[in-house]
């Protein structure tokens, strides 16, 4: 009487490579993640740095930044911004001699102002402290 060897691998051989797999995807998964929030950050940045060059050509045109923040004939990357993920928030003080743009960021609490004066700045502040009424980076 002769026993046939069958060849492949037992369950447990698979299992052991799967969880391997699922380890190595975990990993991976988790750095990429941290990068595309990094992208979508620079994106939020770079989108926050045309609305100040923006607010300087609409205060040239208009002597005022009063309208600025709801003015759609200008580029306004609030939406950019929001499909990166932030949340923007833009205000103009009330003699229309100042403004501020502000969006929290991707996987974490900080947040990012740019105003008139020309400050860029990244705080841990909230957006609606960090760019107040008065349309000042705190």
């Amino acid at each position: 009487m002769s026993i046939k060897k069958s060849r492949g691998f037992t369950i447990i051989e698979l299992l052991v490579v799967v969880a391997i797999i699922a380890v190595l995807a975990a990993i991976v998964l988790v750095n990429v993640t941290s990068y595309i929030n990094k992208g979508k950050n620079a994106s939020i940045k770079g989108n926050l740095a045309t609305t100040l060059i923006n607010s300087a050509v609409y205060y040239d045109s208009n002597g005022s930044y009063t309208n600025f923040c709801t003015n759609v004939g200008y580029t306004n990357p609030a939406s950019a911004i929001t499909a990166a993920g932030g949340t923007p928030l833009c205000n103009v003080n009330t003699g229309g001699t100042a403004m501020c743009a502000c969006s929290t960021q991707v996987g974490s609490s900080n947040t990012f102002c740019v105003d008139s004066t020309g400050a860029k700045k990244e705080t841990a502040t909230a957006c609606a402290t960090e760019c107040p009424v008065a349309a000042v980076c705190q």
